[in-house]
């Protein structure tokens, strides 16, 4: 199509036109002509970013000097960690994460009336989606109801939190509900939300194109990297300001590039190749960083791959991991139904603005890896991190080794299991779920699971009597073709019936086992497993029945399923025997990559995803029957358990404190290494003798009722008494204690929860000491506002990922690191000690400041921290109290 370029009057404005459509945009070769440097040599990726500064350039916010420091991170070979004001297009929330996003909106209406401003006031700027995904359980499995039946205890369950939404989607503007039952919100992102390059009226009507953004309040908000759209997760405070027009305070980013070479051998998948790139990049160590995947693998690398990869970005520990626009995303745009027209202005713009990857893409990046796919082989990850890579011919050998040094039990103690004619014992599978937008929504690997099934029923074979199974994808254009291809009856003969459109067993909405399965685990101490196709296996997070969690692609999820056991080299041993009695060994089972993709041709089409997609925010009749009001604020139900107005802005003054010096602070936790926002604020099941539960039960909500964290985070109430009770959680304050428990003031065991509101009512700071990594994992708001609520006022431990540490930022809460060669280990802590640091009130970003560590018996040891407050805006924010005190105040003084 012909392109007609015209010069603006603007010095990087430009007009380009695609057939007969004219339209504006901000051109990175005009910023070279115009001397602000050459950029022609950046990343598409860090690109994306440029032209950002370019769109927003005002001399204030962003200054020609930012943009010229793009030009300066080419010239100095990929570094130039210079801080910037980055504005995402959109911002796009989950309901876990959302529900307490909308919360914070509806608390800051009443706030902002307090102050005497106008509830109006408080708007997102931007175009938010939430999509409804996080809050169905597998409460029926294995039979033709379980869709229905978990779609109905849903509501039931969840009914007070989804009329809240749908008042929120009603009052505030620019917002936007995908009800339940649609989708995963990043699959639904990929596949339908996002455009690639957008488009929007600039603030005198004029149309214009520029590269299509987000943040998310999900960790794998970098999925839709695969489609060359530049997003990441942040913590719901984080989006909440992005919403209200707060530009997000970053450095401008190393940029880690990963070639990719060969093609993928015959039995591999997509699932098989991203594990090794999280292994890889993990050792590597980019944390903070992005990762953009270039070479000439891509023009062998389906979309639906790419977005596997990128999904995984926050395993891996990137910011994003990012492939750039080629002929393959504008197939897959294409494919999925998007306008014709967009896709000519994809291709042009990229094209245009030199965001296209063709042959002679050679841009320069801070460091390299690469990896022939030629070399993949069938993997599984587990029991614990993703980066724990085995290969499937390894795997019967690494459980028993991590049955010998991790869980330190032996194999073979068998349990009878009541009611039943098999035992239990440690390594069978008690779970296998084809889960998660890691891969559900990769066509390939689900037909191939399918086709997987359709040849196991064939032969006869079935899911071991133990195994639950489920089937949650993650959009209903899977269910399409997976019908279209008849593969879901083969698939449903086996027990990987349809249980319900979301997240599911990923997220630990995988519901109860079978009691008598579950109480012969408890009777042996024996370590169950679960094999998922998501991407997280944390402790802790799937089931409180397993210890063991590996990630697997579809296709093995299916195949252990038919094993019913780590126990076994699945890629060489005898899986089972078919209907005559012979040995069904995988290869007999596994599909043929071609088999694959002529099925992939013929089911996955176009009109099934403008068919799945055109209606896609009205919702079924349950949704529909939901009633809300129409009012501008929230009436906040006091007998709710789960929606409540929280306490961030009572009392709020009009104008910010100032940051203080911490003096005699007691320890609430002395944590390890890898201390996931999964132990800190855990989204999974908790019981009736916790402090949450006792709370509920002091409600008259029974246990039946209690449902989950995840679902219950717009109440502030139960998510304090939930902060740090991961139930394998170990505080090494207390000797090789398991969950949520600490030392209270006077010296005895007891929660975490109770000790903190002792130490409050005593008007004692708290700190907490961790390890490396702290804070890795989801993008869990709740893992700060739990930390600030339970009177936390420092973290500091020997690194942080990157969400965490902008969240605890975001609730005033002071991360510090540990310098030279101290952490918790070399100084000897044990929780008894006494914690003063100065210097605060003078802390300039990234300072280093002394630290007083007076220890039980009276010694005293002088250290170093340095604070990670990076930037001088977040200064600002631990000066308001959070970052939406910040925004409050603002709003307040115009």
């Amino acid at each position: 199509m012909p392109i007609v370029v015209g010069q603006d009057t603007a010095k990087t404005r430009k007009t380009l036109t695609v057939g007969d459509q004219s339209i504006a945009y901000y051109s990175i070769p005009a910023a070279t002509d115009a001397g602000l440097g050459d950029f022609s040599k950046l990343p598409a990726a860090l690109k994306v970013v440029l032209e950002n500064m370019l769109r927003f350039e005002d001399g204030k916010t962003v200054s020609t000097d930012d943009i010229k420091a793009f030009a300066e991170w080419g010239a100095k070979g990929g570094k130039n960690p210079r801080e910037i004001a980055y504005r995402p297009a959109r911002v796009l929330l989950q309901d876990f994460t959302g529900v307490p996003a909308v919360v914070d909106l509806a608390a800051m209406r009443d706030a902002l009336v307090s102050l005497g401003g106008d509830a109006e006031q408080i708007n997102p700027l931007n175009p938010v989606d939430l999509v409804i995904d996080h809050s169905v359980m597998i409460d029926e499995f294995g039979n033709p109801r379980a869709f229905q039946m978990n779609v109905d205890r849903e509501y039931e369950r969840n009914m007070e939190r989804y009329t809240f939404l749908k008042w929120g989607q009603n009052a505030f503007n620019n917002f936007r509900v995908v009800p339940p039952g649609t989708g995963i919100c990043h699959q639904v992102n990929l596949e339908y939300l996002s455009q690639t390059v957008w488009t929007d009226a600039d603030q005198n009507g004029e149309e214009v194109a520029y590269p299509d953004t987000l943040v998310g309040t999900d960790s794998h908000t970098t999925m839709v990297n695969g489609a060359a759209v530049l997003g990441w997760g942040v913590g719901g405070i984080e989006a909440e300001a992005a919403m209200l027009g707060q530009p997000i305070s970053m450095l401008i980013p190393e940029v880690i590039g990963f070639e990719l070479t060969g093609s993928m051998m015959e039995g591999t998948t997509g699932t098989d190749l991203v594990l090794k790139v999280v292994e890889m990049l993990r050792a590597k160590g980019v944390v903070g960083k992005f990762v953009e995947f270039y070479g000439e693998g891509l023009n062998r690398l389906p979309l639906a791959d790419r977005a596997t990869i990128g999904n995984m970005a926050p395993e891996y520990g990137a910011t994003c991991g990012f492939f750039p626009i080629d002929g393959e995303t504008l197939r897959y745009l294409r494919t999925t139904g998007r306008d014709e027209d967009r896709i000519a202005l994809v291709e042009a713009y990229a094209k245009e603005n030199g965001f296209w990857r063709g042959d002679d893409y050679a841009p320069i990046y801070t460091d390299t890896l690469h990896l022939d796919m030629g070399t993949i082989v069938p993997a599984i990850s587990g029991p614990k991190r993703p980066q724990d890579y085995v290969a499937l011919t390894d795997g019967k050998t690494a459980f028993h080794k991590e049955m010998e040094e991790t869980f330190k039990r032996p194999m073979g103690k068998e349990v009878a299991v009541a009611g039943e004619d098999y035992t239990m014992e440690s390594g069978k599978v008690v779970i296998a779920s084809i889960t998660s937008c890691t891969n559900t929504s990769n066509p390939y690997v689900m037909i191939g699971a399918g086709l997987v099934a359709r040849k196991a029923a064939a032969l006869g074979l079935d899911r071991k009597p133990w195994v639950k199974t489920s089937l949650a994808p993650g959009s209903q254009v899977v269910s399409a073709y997976l019908e279209a291809a008849g593969l879901q009856d083969d698939l449903d003969k086996i027990g990987f019936n349809l249980v319900g459109y979301g997240c599911t067993t990923c997220i630990g909405n995988s519901g109860p086992i079978q009691k008598e399965l579950s109480d012969a685990i408890a009777e042996g101490d024996l370590v169950a497993t679960s094999v998922l196709s998501g991407n997280r296996n944390f402790e802790g997070r799937i089931s409180p029945d397993v210890r063991a969690n590996y990630l697997a692609s579809p296709p093995l999820v299916v195949a252990y399923a038919l094993a019913g056991t780590l126990d076994i080299n699945l890629a060489t041993d005898v899986i089972a025997q078919d209907k005559d009695g012979n040995d069904v060994y995988l290869k007999d089972l596994w599909p043929t990559t071609q088999e694959v993709a002529e099925l992939v041709e013929q089911t996955v089409t176009r009109e099934a995803f403008q068919t799945k997609y055109a209606d896609v925010f009205k919702g079924d009749e349950k949704w529909q029957a939901v009633e809300t009001t129409e009012a501008l604020t929230y009436d906040w139900p006091p007998q709710s358990t789960y929606v409540q107005n929280p306490p961030y802005f009572q009392g709020m003054g009009a104008e910010p404190g100032k940051i203080a010096n911490i003096n005699d602070a007691k320890v609430l936790a002395v944590l390890g290494d890898m201390i996931t926002t999964d132990h800190i604020s855990p989204a999974g099941s908790f019981k009736a003798d916790t402090p949450a539960g006792q709370y509920l039960t002091e409600r008259q909500v029974a246990p039946r009722e209690f449902n989950s964290y995840g679902s219950r985070r717009g109440n502030h109430e139960v998510m304090m008494r939930g902060t740090f009770a991961n139930i394998r959680i170990k505080n090494e304050m207390l000797d090789g204690v398991e969950g949520g428990y600490t030392k209270g003031p006077d010296g005895t065991q007891t929660s975490i929860y109770d000790a903190a509101m002792a130490h409050q009512a005593n008007g004692t700071p708290l700190v907490i000491f961790g390890g490396e990594q702290y804070g890795a994992g989801s993008s869990r708001d709740w893992a700060a506002k739990g930390t600030a609520l339970l009177g936390v006022k420092a973290v500091i431990s020997e690194s942080f990922e990157r969400i965490h540490r902008s969240n605890l930022v975001g609730m005033g809460v002071i991360p510090f690191e540990f310098t030279g060669s101290d952490s918790r280990t070399s100084l000897g802590l044990t929780g008894q000690e006494t914690v003063s640091i100065s210097g605060l009130d003078t802390i300039e970003p990234l300072q280093e400041v002394p630290c007083t560590i007076t220890m039980a018996d009276g010694t005293v040891k002088n250290i170093t921290l340095k604070c990670r407050i990076d930037t001088a805006i977040e200064i600002e924010y631990i000066e308001h109290g959070g970052v939406l005190h910040y925004v409050l105040r603002n709003l307040a003084a115009a």
